[in-house]
């Protein structure tokens, strides 16, 4: 069964890059390399992965992208974190305010 990956890095001016692949290590190391021009990563690098989920189905994991992409930084940093309570809390509050 073929795996996808959604994958966010930490580029060297501190901001964050959503993608999704069906092989990190190859993806990563385009992103290293500066490989492809245009790429949000390709003047900010050396970029670090930190953080990965894994799919079955492609349609999920773009899904997946899409959805954290629209995430404010503070909830992309509870999701890298692991910190699932903080993640509820602002997504409650994102819920109930129209700024975060």
């Amino acid at each position: 069964m073929k795996s996808y990956y959604v994958y966010i890095l930490q580029c060297s001016d501190g901001s964050y890059y959503t993608g999704v692949t069906n092989n990190v290590e190859r993806r990563l190391y385009e992103h290293q390399e500066g490989l492809i021009d245009g790429c949000y990563t390709h003047n900010k690098r050396p970029v670090k992965l930190v953080y990965m989920e894994e799919f079955s189905d492609v349609l999920d994991a773009i899904s997946r992208e899409k959805q954290i992409k629209g995430w404010s930084r503070k909830k992309k940093e509870a999701l890298i974190a692991g910190d699932f309570e903080k993640l509820v809390e602002l997504a409650k509050g994102h819920s109930s305010t129209s700024s975060e």
